[in-house]
């Protein structure tokens, strides 16, 4: 039985913390307290660890295994926590049995990036990670809806699965997984703010954000007038962290977590690089760009 508190708090704000290294590049978990304490103090919904913007695809397992004990050693249990796992099935099922026993609240498992993936494939490998969870409530992540909307709709029916994560540009199709699915199954926004309001408008409530990691109230204002349906007000909200997502997405979004990094040490919350094959530093015409916003967000710090 997924808790009906939890299937409320995946209709508000998904926050992707970032996972910080230090100069040797270990990571450094305990840099996350400033963050994961001003996104709770803001009113994020949910926090995550191990998604995208926490370079998942950067870590070891053993690394993300240390990721997901300490952010829910610091989150405490003042909100939810959502475990990323994924990767080779063997690990995918390693980081669930580990997740579960840091306390996360529920797993987040990223859609396969397996050059070779049929669709009963994925099924399959959903429901290896929902028995490795043990009870733990799944939200799926999909960047893509090219398994088709019969699996989307299968993968649904697997014992746990409490939401969809959609990340993909596609609000029309993802109406139509909708209409598929039970209705209990809670579909969030997987773009951000900035593709928010058109998933919204077609069913979809919340939304995933790396902004919290920097903006979290900005991103809990924009979450406040999409669920009164105040288009308007959102889209306004919205331009004004336009500038940051456009950093975040050149070079082939190759600067998306780099941008979220580069503004948390110019706020003086240094958590280290980002790894390759990401873009680290950021150009200097992007860091004279991320200065201006910051500033006038009056983040900079005075250091």
């Amino acid at each position: 039985m997924i808790d009906a508190a939890f299937r409320q708090a995946l209709t508000g704000i998904s926050g992707i913390l970032v996972t910080p290294f230090d100069r040797d590049d270990k990571v450094a978990p305990q840099r996350l307290r400033p963050v994961i304490d001003r996104a709770i103090a803001a009113g994020v919904h949910i926090l995550v660890a191990n998604g995208n913007t926490g370079e998942f695809y950067g870590l070891t397992t053993a690394e993300a295994e240390v990721m997901v004990h300490s952010a829910a050693e610091q989150i405490g249990g003042r909100v939810p926590l959502l475990a990323g796992v994924g990767r080779s099935i063997g690990d995918a099922c390693a980081l669930a049995r580990a997740s579960r026993k840091a306390g996360a609240t529920a797993l987040m498992v990223h859609q396969p990036p397996d050059p070779f993936v049929a669709p009963r494939g994925v099924i399959a490998y959903v429901q290896r990670i929902a028995e490795a969870g043990d009870g733990l409530p799944l939200m799926l992540y999909l960047r893509n809806d090219g398994i088709g909307l019969d699996t989307i709709a299968e993968l649904c029916r697997v014992p746990g699965v409490a939401g969809v994560k959609w990340a993909s540009p596609t609000p029309l199709r993802l109406a139509d997984a909708m209409r598929r699915c039970d209705p209990s199954i809670v579909w969030v926004g997987g773009l951000a703010e900035t593709w928010a309001p058109p998933l919204y408008a077609v069913g979809a409530r919340g939304f995933t954000s790396g902004l919290i990691n920097v903006r979290p109230d900005l991103s809990v204002t924009i979450h406040a007038a999409l669920d009164k349906g105040d288009y308007a007000q959102a889209m306004t909200l919205i331009a004004s962290m336009e500038e940051f997502e456009a950093i975040r997405a050149e070079e082939q979004n190759g600067t998306n977590v780099t941008a979220v990094k580069s503004a948390l040490q110019l706020m003086g919350n240094d958590c280290g690089p980002t790894r390759p094959p990401s873009a680290w530093p950021l150009t200097d015409k992007q860091q004279a760009r991320l200065r201006t916003l910051l500033a006038s967000w009056e983040l900079l710090s005075a250091a």
